[in-house]
């Protein structure tokens, strides 16, 4: 916790901001910049929000903020945006000059600065990444428990694959009899498995490295978001995630009085959803062409019709941060029940087919058994 006070309140000097708009939206996006997380993000905005609202001048904050950070790396970081603020640039100029944050963070920040609601602004960043976190520990959370189950039931198929069932064949090639029929199914596969196992493996990691590697090309997050938006159950989750980040940003930007053009450029650079960054180009054009923000998401069925709807209304009585924030809220909503009950709905099944499947291995090693049990009495 910071200690306010120790320090006289003084009136928040905020800067004057050198960046044009043109050059914010001409430089390239670092959002996801692994050196400084989401969460550092929020911690920041957060802090520097309260330091702000309790009077505290913008170059004591910083410097409260740079000797509470535990790693040198931030310090740096943090050291640099201060020393820049006291040589007389503006919070958005020097946060842009790290290249550690977005457009839409130092852009949203600018429009803070000359409109005098910087606190405000802080606020919203913190809450766009706090709601961001706590959509990803959700999915995390509901997905978690299965990935273990099916990690555990990959874990026991293949040792019971590769030592139990040999076991259990070379007994039964003692007695020399007709074995069932899913017993020798499975002695094939665990055969199979045997002979297979090291090159499936050298496959499965190859695929893997080779996702990794063209995880941000175009064409795979084109294909994969297609494949996504395909899949039952999974795509309605994922849309109303990526909406959810959609209103939420388009609530601050509006709310700060960011035009709409801009703001949907600054939204399509950040969002990280193939089809809603496409969507976007097109519709920006349209926009400059005349046509309304409903009219060209409508093209579009990553935009839901109660969406489009609720934006007509607003376009009509000139409330677009008021819809988006509404949204958002519900969105957020929708998602963290969803992916609870998604949750709750994996975890029996996963139970259920690890059940039936070493039920499955256990029987086809043990008829076989029963059989020469039963031709002996």
């Amino acid at each position: 916790m910071i200690d306010l006070s120790i320090y006289e309140a003084k009136k928040v000097s905020s800067g004057s901001p050198k960046a044009s708009v043109l050059d914010v939206l001409n430089k390239d996006i670092k959002f996801f910049n692994a050196g400084f997380s989401d969460k550092k993000k929020e911690r920041f905005y957060a802090e520097l929000n309260i330091l702000f609202s309790a009077g505290v001048d913008i170059k004591t904050s910083l410097e409260l903020i740079e000797e509470q950070q535990t790693k040198e790396s931030d310090k740096e970081l943090f050291k640099s945006i201060r020393s820049m603020v006291e040589s007389g640039k503006g919070l958005s100029a020097a946060v842009e000059a790290t290249g550690k944050f977005s457009p839409y963070e130092f852009y949203s920040m600018q429009i803070g600065e000359e409109s005098g609601r910087l606190p405000e602004v802080l606020e919203e960043l913190a809450q766009f990444f706090s709601k961001k976190i706590k959509q990803k520990r959700q999915v995390m959370n509901a997905l978690s428990y299965p990935i273990v189950l099916v990690c555990t039931a990959l874990g026991v198929v293949a040792f019971m694959m590769a030592f139990v069932v040999p076991m259990f064949s070379d007994l039964f090639k003692r007695f020399n009899s007709e074995l069932p029929y899913i017993t020798k199914v499975v002695i094939g596969l665990s055969q199979g498995f045997s002979e297979y196992a090291i090159y499936g493996c050298s496959v499965l990691g190859a695929g893997c490295c080779g996702l990794y590697i063209n995880r941000k090309k175009t064409w795979f997050r084109k294909y994969s978001s297609a494949m996504v938006m395909r899949t039952p159950v999974i795509n309605k989750l994922v849309q109303k995630i990526y909406l959810a980040r959609f209103c939420q940003s388009m609530n601050l930007l509006t709310a700060a009085r960011t035009p709409l053009i801009n703001a949907l450029e600054l939204v399509r650079k950040m969002i990280g959803f193939y089809p809603i960054e496409v969507s976007l180009e097109v519709v920006q054009k349209e926009i400059v062409g005349g046509a309304s923000l409903h009219q060209s998401l409508a093209k579009y069925p990553i935009y839901n019709s109660r969406m489009r709807s609720l934006i007509k209304v607003a376009e009509e009585v000139n409330r677009l941060d008021e819809i988006f924030g509404k949204l958002a809220k519900q969105y957020s909503d929708e998602v963290e029940y969803e992916t609870g009950l998604i949750g709750k709905m994996i975890e029996p099944l996963m139970i259920l087919f690890l059940g039936v499947l070493i039920g499955l291995i256990l029987v086809a090693m043990y008829l076989p058994m029963f059989q020469l049990s039963t031709a002996f009495h």
